[in-house]
């Protein structure tokens, strides 16, 4: 589990597969990050992309003396906000509001999607557009829209971090043939939507891919393939299929 240093910021980076749902097989397999970003002040939390556990994901808050107060969702795969899809069936979003009453904060372009692998309603949904702020106590967390490995994908910057689900990994991106997926929306995303984010700030994903679980913005432009091109048409032919 990674903790930020900072003293009001709570921050944590859970491992499905080992800090929760240890047991599961799906979760070791798929290495999903879980995580909570709080206000230790005022004792509130966010959860990002609840997924496999969500007992484990309530205790680990209640623990630490935080108070859950909603869920943010990087995009509708199952494997960040449970569901159903490709005879996959996880736990998520729908088993978090059964234990606890909080809203879901989506991008508005995956509300329908997120609402097709749940069985959560639209009135379950807060829907954002790009930029919009997402308060934890008195802790801004800002959302960017960076569609491309879903029409809705989002990544969340609070205190110079990034966390960004499956639109950027230290090695790699999301992948763009499931469905909803567009490769050169991506490398907007990637070069665009996200080229605000300092260098200096620590890129946290939605997936273990990569021998450390997180590295600063300038290091993953650095040695990540994916920046490599220097076209869109160049990137699309390395990287749309």
């Amino acid at each position: 589990m990674a903790d930020t240093t900072d003293d009001r910021i709570y921050f944590r980076q859970l491992l499905a597969g080992r800090d929760l749902a240890r047991a599961d097989p799906v979760a070791r397999q798929m290495v999903n990050f879980v995580y909570l970003i709080g206000d230790r002040h005022t004792g509130e939390t966010l959860v990002i992309d609840p997924a496999y556990d969500i007992p484990g994901l309530l205790e680990i808050v209640e623990a630490d003396g935080m108070r859950l107060t909603g869920a943010l969702a990087t995009h509708y795969h199952p494997d960040h906000v449970g569901g159903s899809m490709m005879g996959m069936t996880i736990a998520g979003v729908d088993e978090l509001l059964a234990a606890a009453s909080v809203p879901v904060h989506v991008q508005a372009d995956e509300a329908p999607w997120v609402l097709r692998v749940t069985n959560l309603s639209e009135t379950d949904l807060i829907t954002h557009q790009s930029g919009d702020t997402v308060m934890v106590g008195e802790i801004p967390v800002e959302l960017i829209h960076t569609p491309g490995h879903t029409p809705g994908s989002q990544c969340f910057f609070v205190n110079d971090c990034l966390v960004s689900g499956d639109t950027l990994f230290l090695e790699g991106c999301g992948r763009t043939d499931l469905p909803g997926g567009d490769p050169a929306a991506l490398y907007d995303s990637l070069t665009t939507k996200l080229a605000k984010v300092p260098d200096h700030a620590v890129l946290f994903p939605g997936h273990l891919y990569s021998a450390e679980p997180s590295a600063t913005m300038g290091a993953t432009r650095r040695f990540n393939y994916v920046f490599s091109p220097s076209s869109k048409e160049q990137w699309l032919a390395m990287f749309a299929r």
